[in-house]
């Protein structure tokens, strides 16, 4: 075998590797990313909003009428990435960089006063904390084999 047919044979078989992981679990991952990108993209238009804007004020954040759009712009492209796949580290790196910030100052639970909005407060600040997970765990692991990152892969070792 000369080693054009060597290399051809090793880009078959990684895209019939890449093919066989993308079975049934790599569609439970694809469901998985979009379950964890759907409350980014359905919520990001909100923060264009004068209300959205006025509570965050009133929470205390500094400069609102710009840091609250611009956290709908990072949900928005960071949610996007990762529902397609497509530079999806990159994309839950912009969802970290919403979620730390968004998490503290605008679910500090342990400065409410109110019990009732305290465990409010707390229940938010945990889906946070787990969505936070959710975003780490992509930043390091990828988008998986049903994605966009995981055809431009699988382009680069056919070459």
């Amino acid at each position: 075998m000369n080693t054009a047919t060597i290399a051809r044979t090793e880009s078959r078989e990684s895209a019939l590797s890449l093919a066989g992981e993308a079975g049934a679990a790599g569609y439970v991952v694809l469901a998985g990313r979009a379950l964890f990108a759907a409350i980014f993209l359905m919520t990001w238009f909100g923060h264009f909003s004068q209300q959205t804007i006025g509570y965050a004020a009133h929470q205390g954040v500094p400069m609102a009428g710009f840091l609250v759009p611009a956290s709908g712009v990072l949900s928005l492209v960071g949610g996007l990435s990762v529902l397609i796949g497509y530079r999806a580290r990159i994309g839950a790196w912009l969802l970290v960089l919403f979620l730390v910030p968004v998490t503290f100052t605008m679910h500090n639970f342990w400065a409410v006063k109110d019990p009732v909005m305290a465990q409010m407060h707390m229940g938010m600040f945990m889906k946070n904390l787990s969505m936070l997970g959710g975003a780490l765990l992509i930043s390091y692991f990828g988008a998986g084999p049903m994605s966009l990152d995981a055809r431009a892969a699988a382009r680069l070792r056919q070459r």
